[in-house]
């Protein structure tokens, strides 16, 4: 009797124990999950100069910082949800009321960061330049610190600091429509990469740069990257290219996708202008397309920096649309995905003609009477605009 009370007592401890365990268990995800204490944002840094390297010490920083309610409850959780692995290193935007489950998926994501200093260097047609750049939390808007041209101006001094800040992240963004030379000398001049470019790829084989990179990561890299996300671009949309293209093979679509690029900044009309050329084409027309003919005198390093002279237009290069009576030889820029698919994808029209319009954009026209009128009425436009420069200018 005594050996049967005992075990019925431990069996019942065993159950109000389970029970109880249970309702602990339910209870700790419900805080896990449940609404933070979070007011405002904050900036969290985990990796690099934090010291913030696991999932033990993110806990007592957020608890610090008052954006979670128990310390020991999220790194349970976390481990619970079989993420500890996955935490990135990086710097990281919590919004106000962020749960724990919110904080460890932002934390063990992408590991792309989301606040903090972002270096960004940019390339562009002209020139390239760094933007030191401060996200403020509060507002979710990036505060610019410091400006340069790392090839013509002296280096500020916050930049130089903020280069031996680990924390610190680097971004680089690339214009759609900039050469190969113009690609490689500004990553030579990119003082926070290394490695050495042996050559400068060929034409139109890069697709442009938009991502995070991290410091010292190797020139050749970036460029492999680059070339390969072009492959990609290029064969995708080759595969699904519109019938009755006057296109032999990809590359030819490439070199027409550079001359899109170059003629147009308006993203919608790339399928337009892209209509013209391809009717030019099937028609046996010469493209007489501006930007070919820069090409042929600068053969990409760099811009002309003034307007073409008759006689350029005149003069027999490879890349001479007025002079050659297809497309030139190879690509005149690297397109962007937008060029290209609008190259292998044109609107459907019977435009053969277009002229800057003024706006920015161009006007199409059927017939050389009507191109004749618009390019009448651009005239107008650049003598009044030379005419108001001139009167500022007094």
């Amino acid at each position: 009797m005594f050996a049967r009370h005992v075990a019925a007592n431990a069996l019942t401890l065993i159950g109000v124990l389970t029970f109880a365990g249970v309702g602990v268990v339910a209870w700790g995800k419900k805080q896990y999950e449940a609404p933070g204490p979070l007011t405002q944002a904050i900036c969290l840094q985990v990796g690099g100069a934090s010291g913030v390297s696991n999932m033990t010490q993110v806990g007592k920083v957020l608890d610090q910082q008052g954006a979670v309610s128990n310390a020991a409850i999220f790194k349970v959780g976390s481990q619970y949800a079989g993420r500890n692995h996955l935490l990135k290193a990086g710097s990281f935007l919590l919004e106000p009321g962020s749960s724990m489950a919110d904080i460890n998926a932002v934390i063990t994501g992408s590991g792309r960061s989301t606040c903090g200093t972002e270096i960004n260097y940019q390339i562009g047609i002209l020139r390239a330049q760094v933007r030191v750049n401060e996200l403020d939390p509060a507002t979710s808007e990036y505060i610019e610190v410091a400006r340069f041209n790392p090839a013509e101006d002296e280096v500020p001094e916050v930049y130089t600091e903020l280069r031996q800040d680990p924390s610190v992240r680097y971004r680089i963004t690339m214009a759609q429509g900039i050469t190969s030379w113009q690609i490689v000398e500004a990553l030579k001049a990119a003082d926070f990469l290394e490695g050495e470019i042996a050559e400068v790829p060929a034409e139109g084989t890069l697709a442009p740069l938009g991502d995070d990179v991290r410091a010292g990561t190797d020139r050749n890299e970036l460029i492999a990257q680059m070339v390969a996300t072009q492959e990609d671009i290029l064969a995708e949309a080759w595969e699904n290219r519109a019938d009755g293209l006057p296109y032999e093979n990809a590359q030819e679509a490439l070199i027409m996708a550079s001359i899109i690029e170059k003629e147009t900044g308006v993203g919608s009309e790339r399928p337009m202008v892209a209509s013209v050329f391809v009717n030019r084409l099937n028609q046996g027309i010469r493209l007489q397309t501006d930007p070919t003919v820069i090409y042929g005198i600068t053969e990409g390093k760099g811009s002309l920096g003034r307007g073409l002279r008759q006689s350029e237009l005149r003069r027999p290069t490879p890349w001479n649309t007025y002079v050659i009576d297809a497309l030139p030889p190879t690509p005149i820029a690297n397109p962007g995905k937008a060029a290209i698919d609008a190259a292998l994808n044109p609107d459907d029209t019977d435009y053969i003609f277009f002229v800057a319009d003024g706006t920015g954009g161009h006007a199409f026209a059927r017939t050389l009477q009507e191109h004749n009128a618009n390019v009448a009425k651009w005239r107008e436009i650049e003598a009044q605009r030379a005419e108001e420069a001139a009167a500022a200018g007094n």
